[in-house]
């Protein structure tokens, strides 16, 4: 079998291809630029170029090299009778878990008073309720958001979540479709997001959204830029409806140098990080599903083209 790789970063491609060799032997790994491009039957892919998957005449799947895979829909030239394959297991979700529980916690604890009472040597008490009082609303109950949601309850915070179907998580309220949205958004005192990007999710962090969270609510993005209207969140920490916000995706990735939330005092920049898959971790997730797919034509991480994810 022939495969060719289209990684985030150029300086990880060499890495990626020795991976997969070693992995799988008995199949051909090239670069894109490398790559016979009438032979290819895999495509292992990261923010495609348009047109670029038209070009392989003996495509069978292309490989999204992450759970999303609204990079790969961007193609306007797409062809949208190859199966997509997401790349999630256990491991990415685990990474996920800590991201999300590390800044749900960063935020309950209001963290960032403390360290600018660090930098001032201030011995002022900064208090926080237990975990059990506060309310931590989940958006995305998919395989990353359902892991998060579970993860959050299960030490006690008053944990809810939304979808646009209706989900059962243990020890989460679950809410489902645009008429319980607001419901949600209700009394959520840190909202997460990891929904999926579809045309119905983009810009749907918004100020109308953030105007139905509590005064004072703690914003965590770590799904995609295109979920949020970052002049809409500027104006929400300024007025103070937001406290403070986590941020891992932006709508320009690398965030521009002169962007103004990497001098917001309260706003925390991750690089897209929450989740990001290397090549040691990644690797064996896509040999095995390249497998499965080979000898059976179909793996569990196959997307919903139409869907979005």
């Amino acid at each position: 079998m022939k495969a060719v790789l289209y990684t985030p970063s150029p300086e990880t491609l060499d890495r990626w291809v020795d991976r997969m060799r070693g992995l799988l032997p008995d199949w051909q790994f090239d670069a894109w630029d490398d790559a016979d491009l009438e032979a290819v039957e895999y495509a292992i892919v990261w923010k495609p170029r348009t047109g670029d998957l038209a070009k392989l005449p003996r495509l069978k799947a292309i490989v999204s090299l992450g759970a999303g895979i609204d990079h790969v829909l961007a193609d306007s030239e797409l062809p949208t009778h190859i199966p997509i394959i997401r790349t999630v297991g256990q491991d990415l979700t685990q990474i996920m878990r800590e991201y999300v529980l590390l800044h749900v916690l960063r935020h309950h604890r209001n963290r960032p008073a403390q360290v600018a009472n660090e930098h001032v040597k201030g011995w002022d008490a900064v208090l926080a309720p237990p975990a059990y009082r506060r309310k931590v609303g989940v958006m995305g109950l998919g395989n990353l958001g359902a892991a998060a949601a579970e993860t959050l309850a299960s030490i006690g915070f008053q944990t809810s979540g939304w979808a646009r179907s209706q989900k059962q998580i243990e020890g989460v309220t679950c809410y489902a479709g645009p008429d319980q949205f607001d419901t949600f958004l209700e009394g959520t005192e840190i909202l997460v997001n990891l929904l999926p990007l579809t045309p119905e999710t983009t810009g749907i962090l918004n100020e109308d959204h953030f105007a139905k969270l509590p005064k004072g609510a703690c914003l965590i993005n770590c799904a995609r830029g295109g979920h949020m209207d970052e002049d809409h969140l500027l104006a929400a920490l300024d007025s103070g409806q937001i406290a403070q916000a986590t941020l891992d995706v932006f709508q320009v990735e690398p965030l521009p140098q002169d962007h103004p939330f990497w001098t917001h005092p309260d706003v925390t920049v991750t690089t897209h990080i929450a989740s990001r898959i290397d090549a040691d971790t990644g690797s064996r997730i896509i040999a095995a599903n390249l497998q499965e797919f080979e000898e059976t034509g179909t793996v569990d991480d196959i997307a919903d083209g139409a869907r979005g994810y």
